[in-house]
């Protein structure tokens, strides 16, 4: 059967938004038909009826409209939502202020997921495409949640008494996802790796030096490998997450560095935040850029001097507390004890400051964990 595109849309919109069409012609329309003018809907729209109908709530997560929502969307140059900044705090319990970076400005309403987690004492973890893993330390356990689809899984822990060091979670709109975690046992670490696929944990050897390195970032995925950097002296090893083989990488990081971020830029691109001095004390800050072919780290550009010095204020020499990642073509630095977050952006070469949070209290502690969230409806979990 041929469609008229434009029509479709334009007609069955306006029916469907007013909801003023008879319940029996729907119910006479073939379901291919029907499928085929829902999969036109805004997708916005298209969530705020599924409350109105089963069939609806029922039809929006089937194979075929699933395919036919995805080829629209890929079609269409822009998102169906915006994308945010996440502010995890002490002081906003299972609340998460949301900074849309697509408007630029805080949205008066925080993400709130309290129906999803099982006490107040759960963290937030780790955040990718979409999906969100918190510590549920009272039923042992990571969730692994989906807001925006509503849904949520909980991974058990691999064994117990358990404790660990770090968390990454990797996901990918065709292989699910993976959860990292490292955990030390006395003096060496062990590394477990969840499969969202197969519904189960793997153990593999650690990379102890890992063990001293900062807490709050994240390992960084890039080129089918789990990236990290050590501690003083500084060079990069990564993990495949598939066998659990560690090795170090055969390019060298650049002089005089006092500490050292790794951001992938989620396709090609690996970048180096550092702090450049003497002494353990940084004079400077660079952005870095990894040379695929002749795997050399070539500068970027030199954080201004003004930007420099406020943030290595902030942070006041306690580089652990230092982080980084990337968001929709800005690469974001943060310290764990300060409410601002300093970001560039790429395609324009330029640094700024991110706006404290307004619901934020005027006496307010440490404890600031930024996330990239970007909505997506199809993160399976």
């Amino acid at each position: 059967m041929n469609y008229n595109r434009y029509s479709l849309t334009m007609e069955n919109k306006k029916m469907i938004q007013s909801n003023q069409m008879d319940p029996k012609i729907w119910s006479r329309l073939p379901e291919d038909v029907l499928e085929h003018l829902l999969s036109f809907l805004p997708l916005k729209t298209f969530l705020k009826l599924r409350s109105t109908c089963k069939h609806f709530k029922t039809l929006l997560f089937s194979p075929p409209f699933i395919s036919k929502s995805s080829s629209s969307s890929s079609s269409s140059s822009s998102s169906p939502f915006s994308s945010f900044f996440l502010l995890s705090h002490p002081q906003f319990p299972r609340q998460y202020p949301l900074f849309d970076t697509v408007h630029n400005n805080w949205r008066n309403l925080s993400l709130c997921i309290s129906p999803v987690l099982p006490s107040s004492s759960s963290v937030l973890l780790s955040s990718s495409n979409g999906l969100l893993c918190f510590n549920s330390s009272n039923s042992s356990s990571f969730i692994i949640t989906n807001v925006l689809a509503r849904s949520s899984r909980v991974v058990k822990y691999p064994n117990l008494p358990f404790s660990f060091e770090s968390v990454t979670l990797i996901s990918s709109s065709n292989n699910g996802y993976k959860l990292f975690v490292m955990s030390a046992f006395g003096s060496s670490s062990q590394v477990f790796v969840y499969d969202s696929l197969v519904h189960s944990w793997s153990q593999f050897g650690g990379f102890d030096l890992i063990l001293n390195e900062n807490h709050h970032q994240e390992g960084v995925f890039h080129d089918g490998y789990l990236w990290f950097i050590t501690p003083e002296p500084y060079f990069t090893v990564c993990m495949d997450l598939d066998n659990g083989v560690w090795k170090r990488s055969n390019f060298e990081l650049p002089s005089e560095v006092t500490f050292a971020r790794l951001v992938c830029d989620g396709d090609k691109k690996m970048f180096l935040v550092s702090g450049n001095g003497s002494n353990g004390i940084s004079r400077s800050m660079k952005l870095w850029e990894l040379n695929g072919d002749s795997k050399i780290w070539v500068e970027v550009e030199n954080v201004p001097e003004l930007i420099c010095r406020k943030f290595l204020s902030v942070c006041y020499h306690n580089y652990e507390h230092v982080y980084c990642f990337w968001h929709k073509g800005l690469i974001c630095v943060c310290c764990y004890s300060w409410p601002e977050i300093l970001y560039y952006k790429v395609s324009r070469r330029t640094w700024h400051w991110l706006p404290k949070c307004p619901s934020l209290p005027d006496k307010w502690s440490c404890g600031f964990r930024w996330f990239s969230f970007v909505p997506e409806l199809y993160a399976f979990v």
